[in-house]
């Protein structure tokens, strides 16, 4: 089973390298690149294996680059919880 088939592990498994990211020195900046980078890859390149990829990939096609930036920082507050 993937990360990605479940919501909660998929966040756990986020969370776990953004703590990875802060350890070895990546500025708060990059970590919200790289969430803008993979965001973008899995809104183009993978098919939404439960109702909340759903919902995130149908704001992020609607979304402009602004507003897509936007969730990807959201969701790496939300894996800081």
């Amino acid at each position: 089973m993937s990360v990605l088939d479940n919501w909660k592990q998929w966040q756990e498994f986020l969370g776990d390298r953004l703590e990875h990211a802060q350890t070895e020195g990546m500025s708060e900046g990059a970590i919200n690149n790289l969430a803008f980078q993979i965001g973008d890859y899995l809104a183009n390149q993978v098919d939404p294996k439960n109702e909340q990829e759903r919902i995130l990939s149908d704001m992020w096609s609607v979304a402009d680059k602004t507003e897509q930036q936007a969730i990807a920082n959201i969701m790496v507050k939300l894996v800081r919880e």
